[in-house]
């Protein structure tokens, strides 16, 4: 028996057995996170270089990227150390800092998806009160609130779980540090403080995800009046791929937190962690910028400039 004041370090979740499959899960890994940083890192250039592309939907998507950046780097690069060195473990005080990152990135995620959906609902349902609901003052301020409520949500998070005695060894059942596996660890009655944490978290992300559908209702139910079908192109290319970045980091999210034990697997519970915390990251680039063709042309111009620098 030990407790969490004796324990150095943690060991991570083995992703294989034989060095062959090590090896390909570090090209896989390296393959995703490059993605993810040179999508979101042409997104954050094109935005902060174009002056048409300051506007508020822009503006939250650049913070969206920056969150997105963060999340990526905060699990892959350990992942890709452990499988290219053959190793497991993780410090105490790294494990700590991963888990307080991963939170703080996530919980902004969620808060700008939620603000960006506010964004699209007021352009298309109340567009003559834009200017004056989203102005560049009322854009700086809800960023910032999305940012330091994420800090302050993940701290107390964080405090509490590593405040909790650990008895149970130091093994995790994930490749990266995660509350829900830290917690097996414990030998408390305490950790249900913890518990109750948790229960607030999914309320928020319930909230969130309420707010979100019952804007896109109204949302919907404009566009479908717009008599012209451009018109209805337009604000469809606006918000379906916000729609589609919504359901894939809610969904796989939830269910990886919510899934009853009865299905739990290591397999699975690695499959659902890589979904929501590693897959969204390389995958919102390409969904925002499918269809919005400001963003596209701004990226090209970004990337011809460059090349005709260079």
């Amino acid at each position: 028996m030990s407790n969490s004041s004796s324990i150095s370090h943690f060991l991570l979740l083995a992703l294989a057995d034989t060095r062959q499959l090590q090896l390909l899960h570090f090209c896989l890994f390296l393959g995703i996170s490059l993605a993810a940083l040179l999508g979101n890192g042409l997104i954050i250039s094109a935005v902060a270089c174009s002056h048409h592309l300051h506007t508020p939907m822009f503006f939250f998507l650049l913070n969206l990227a920056l969150t997105d950046l963060g999340s990526i780097c905060t699990t892959v690069p350990k992942a890709m150390h452990n499988s290219l060195w053959d190793t497991r473990t993780i410090s105490y005080k790294g494990c700590a800092a991963q888990v307080f990152l991963l939170i703080f990135f996530l919980r902004s995620e969620l808060s700008l998806l939620t603000i960006m959906c506010y964004d699209r609902y007021v352009s298309i349902c109340k567009p003559l009160h834009y200017g004056t609901l989203l102005g560049s003052r009322a854009c700086a301020h809800m960023a910032a609130a999305a940012w330091a409520s994420a800090f302050l949500y993940s701290l107390l998070h964080t405090a509490n779980t590593f405040s909790l005695p650990l008895c149970h060894g130091n093994a995790l059942g994930q490749f990266f540090c995660e509350i829900p596996h830290i917690l097996k660890l414990s030998c408390s009655k305490s950790y249900f403080r913890e518990l109750g944490l948790l229960a607030v978290s999914v309320c928020l992300v319930l909230g969130c995800f309420v707010f979100i559908v019952f804007s896109y209702v109204q949302i919907f139910r404009a566009v479908l009046r717009i008599p012209s079908e451009q018109g209805r192109y337009k604000a469809f290319s606006i918000c379906l791929p916000h729609l589609a970045v919504v359901s894939l980091f809610i969904t796989t999210g939830a269910f990886a937190n919510l899934k009853p034990p009865s299905i739990s697997s290591p397999s699975l519970d690695l499959a659902l962690s890589v979904l929501y915390s590693v897959v969204p990251p390389a995958l919102n680039p390409l969904i925002y910028s499918l269809r919005n063709q400001e963003l596209k042309a701004a990226v090209w111009r970004l990337m011809n400039g460059w090349f005709q620098e260079h």
